[in-house]
């Protein structure tokens, strides 16, 4: 295999176990198996790659979701494995940590743009080219959060790779330099490898911990209180916003590469 189109074109179906063909229109992204299994029981359809590195559920309106894993490393590879497919648009639902009094627990942020911590989309372009969401699919996803009068932010979220940093202080020093409103993992790597792949991509993110305090930090515990709290209305409005995308048949991908 010698052109990156035919080693994604293999490589999408082998991490997934879905064919190309059975790949949907538009497509919604999770970290977590428990979104694909709400999906599925929603939309009574099967997952395909329970025993692959990812899941995937696909509906009968061309919407499919993907589990893709944690990391920045896994988002560059979801994104760089749907260009095989040339999805019409990917809105990543994730989870993040809380950094501004401002937000709490419960809180959509709707980002902006992302800071690049996470090293990895430096692999694919230079440090000074942003990371930023196709505006026009965040512009459907904040429709829907105003009508349905959710409580949102928007703002700049910092990406990194480092998983376990909120003991060191230092780290938390300079995340509040750089005024970020929220933190996670994936962020900035999706918008980033999407733009290189030219893929219209978005994301919408909920708060479930505030980790600048110790008390705020994750716990199993306060994990398992958002995630029952939260995990339904979450994907729900996601897959409003992608249905509606769909629906309307309005172009997200608005300017040429």
């Amino acid at each position: 295999m010698l052109t990156k189109e035919e080693i994604i074109r293999d490589w999408l179906p082998r991490y997934t176990g879905t064919a190309l063909a059975d790949f949907g229109r538009y497509v919604l992204l999770t970290n977590f198996s428990e979104y694909v299994r709400i999906f599925s029981g929603k939309f009574k359809a099967g997952i395909n790659g329970s025993d692959r590195p990812m899941q995937t559920c696909t509906n009968s309106n061309g919407l499919t979701i993907i589990n893709f894993g944690m990391g920045s490393a896994n988002a560059a590879t979801v994104m760089d494995l749907l260009a095989a497919v040339k999805p019409k648009g990917v809105l990543f639902l994730g989870k993040c940590g809380g950094l501004k009094r401002t937000t709490e627990i419960g809180h959509f942020i709707l980002p902006i743009a992302a800071i690049r911590g996470e090293g990895t989309s430096n692999d694919y372009v230079p440090p000074e080219v942003p990371a930023l969401p196709s505006f026009k699919l965040h512009k459907f996803v904040s429709e829907i959060l105003v009508e349905r009068s959710f409580e949102y932010r928007t703002g700049v979220v910092y990406t990194t790779n480092r998983r376990v940093w909120e003991h060191d202080a230092a780290f938390k020093k300079r995340l509040e330099l750089l005024r970020a409103i929220a933190i996670d993992m994936e962020t900035a790597t999706l918008f980033t490898v999407g733009l290189v792949n030219e893929i219209a991509r978005g994301a919408l993110l909920l708060i479930s911990d505030m980790p600048i305090t110790p008390e705020g930090v994750k716990t199993s515990s306060g994990d398992r209180r958002v995630s029952q709290q939260f995990t339904n209305l979450h994907l729900e409005i996601g897959i409003e916003a992608m249905h509606k995308i769909g629906k309307k048949g309005e172009k997200i991908k608005h300017y040429s590469y």
